[in-house]
């Protein structure tokens, strides 16, 4: 049998390269983001990953758990197939008593045994990125290679980043300690002391439906490898990406030696409310959610045995002032609005622009240029049905639906959304983008989130007052990203002091293919936890930190002063 120590040497070289790139905050990334990188080494490529997704089609998954009580209906596709699978359901009670029973051996194993094997676990599933591909494309609507690489290696950059963080954390201290208290002319007192990464109990994650695993493994791995067992708790309708995850790591933590009921599914019952249920149970010490605002401000109020993580909903803004890059700045924002169709918690939502217009290459632009331009890069854009799904993906669900077809009623259309037939998935439902115009003045319209392809440019008294505007909007109603186009560095520094002050990630005149919606692993800091979008940083030290706490025990050594002495 492989040790756990045996995998830990195997991976020691990767968990270094991690360590070091946290502290470097530069580029690196551990799993290749290429398509075409997989096929080798015991890899799936392309067509490896359809069949085993196919294979998995239309039955009963496979999951072994000890509380099975039933069976859960899965998932339909956004792309309109049916995927005919169902889950083993699970009774409460006895998957949180086989978790704490789990629990002990895989603390007394300690930081490396554990580092080990969930950097094995990591790299299965990383062999398998093109199934897990496949899952999420047909649960979240992402178009298949943004699938691919945010379901994939990304996620599994961020499950690395966080093993990363939260083995810094737990090996920072020593284990052992020689105490030796010189006491005058008698004998020295002389201590041995131990210092143990102790758990803090059962860690519930809460999936999502649109980034099931690239929100998920976070903190996922960040409980698990600092000792907790880990109950997964799947958004109903993106269950499949979980599912595979929480398989290949019961696998690995068999071969390992350690009981696999330190990783379970749970998904629900329609209406059951299974996340509200185990959020409350007092097993429960850990929770790691995203989603809506409601959801997760209950967490938070209502689970106060348990340290909680949210990520919630926020109102993403954009400060236009001036260019030097009218071209670029249009075609960065038209790929910004339509990616992944605007499902996306840091895509822009509003466009703050002075009513007299913004200065573009050295001319001036009115309102209506900036308006009618940036419509006509989001059609030039999207302007191909195949390239435009290639970008759009799939509607997520009806919610989506029912707030675009509600924005036209908001204000003047600048860009209506259209219809986009799918090649491949004629059942599938594709919408390109719409943009409306506000005033100012329509707070009650663009201060809230509209998920999904509906922008706003709304105009302002200028763009002080929309620096001001950004500042009020981040902090009353949170945000994951701002940013910010200007050629005047005062213009720049003001907008970087009101991201400060509000506490947002801000990007300035991205004009090429960097784009506000995306985080890099090891570099970027994925939201801030300073603002009311998410109660935390998602991969940062404080992130990890709480999930244990470090117990000590001490003995007399032979030879010392006498212990009945006070020191």
């Amino acid at each position: 049998m492989t040790t756990a120590i045996d995998l830990f040497a195997r991976h020691e070289q990767l968990l270094q390269r991690a360590l070091s790139a946290i502290r470097e905050r530069s580029y690196w990334s551990a799993y290749p983001e290429n398509l075409k990188a997989y096929g080798e080494n015991g890899t799936l490529s392309v067509a490896d990953g359809k069949a085993a997704f196919d294979a998995v089609l239309d039955k009963p998954f496979a999951l072994e758990q000890p509380a099975t009580d039933g069976q859960v209906a899965g998932e339909r596709s956004p792309y309109g197939i049916e995927l005919g699978l169902t889950y083993p359901h699970a009774d409460v009670d006895v998957l949180l008593h086989a978790a704490q029973q789990a629990m002990p051996a895989w603390r007394d194993a300690g930081p490396d045994a554990r580092a080990g094997v969930v950097l094995e676990i990591l790299a299965r599933i990383n062999a398998r990125s093109h199934e897990l591909a496949q899952a999420v494309m047909h649960t979240s609507g992402q178009a298949y290679a943004m699938a691919f690489q945010a379901g994939g290696p990304h996620a599994q950059d961020r499950a690395l980043e966080s093993i990363a963080y939260s083995y810094a954390e737990m090996t920072r201290h020593a284990t052992e300690a020689t105490w030796e208290k010189p006491q005058g002319k008698r004998p020295p007192q002389r201590m041995t002391k131990r210092f143990t990464v102790v758990p803090r109990g059962v860690a519930l994650v809460v999936g999502c439906n649109t980034f099931p695993t690239w929100n998920s493994y976070p903190g996922l791995f960040a409980s698990l490898v600092t000792g907790n067992p880990v109950v997964v708790k799947p958004h109903p309708a993106a269950v499949l990406p979980l599912a595979l995850t929480v398989q290949v790591a019961r696998e690995v933590l068999t071969e390992a030696g350690f009981s696999p009921d330190l990783v379970t599914l749970a998904p629900e019952q329609p209406g059951e409310g299974l996340a509200k249920v185990l959020a409350l149970r007092g097993e429960v010490r850990i929770v790691d959610y995203t989603g809506s605002t409601e959801f997760g401000t209950w967490l938070e109020r209502n689970a106060p045995q348990a340290v909680v993580f949210t990520e919630k909903a926020g109102v993403n803004t954009v400060v236009l002032d001036s260019t030097d890059d009218y071209r670029g700045m249009l075609a960065n924002l038209a790929f910004s609005l339509s990616l992944y169709s605007g499902q996306m918690c840091t895509t822009p939502q509003n466009l703050l622009i002075p009513r007299d217009g913004i200065t573009a290459d050295g001319e001036p632009k009115s309102v209506d240029d900036v308006a009618r331009d940036l419509a006509a890069a989001i059609d030039a854009l999207l302007g191909d049905d195949a390239r435009a799904t290639a970008l759009l993906g799939a509607i997520v669900n009806g919610g989506v639906l029912e707030r675009l077809g509600s924005a036209a009623s908001y204000g003047d259309v600048v860009l209506a959304s259209r219809t986009v037939a799918h090649p491949e998935f004629p059942d599938a439902t594709v919408r390109t983008p719409t943009v409306v115009r506000l005033d100012a003045g329509d707070r009650d319209t663009y201060l809230k989130e509209h998920f999904g392809p509906v922008a706003f440019l709304v105009t302002t008294d200028g763009t002080e007052a929309s620096i001001d505007l950004l500042r009020e909007t981040v902090r009353e109603h949170g945000a994951i990203t701002a940013a910010v186009y200007s050629t005047d560095e005062k213009v720049l520094e003001a907008t970087e002091q009101a991201a400060l002050d509000a506490g947002v990630a801000l990007s300035c005149n991205l004009t090429e293919t960097v784009y506000v919606n995306q985080s890099a692993a090891f570099s970027d800091f994925h939201a801030t936890g300073a603002n009311p979008a998410a109660n935390a940083a998602l991969t940062d030290a404080a992130y990890v930190a709480s999930r244990f706490r470090v117990v000590q025990s001490r003995r007399h050594l032979p030879g010392g002063d006498d212990p009945a002495t006070p020191g």
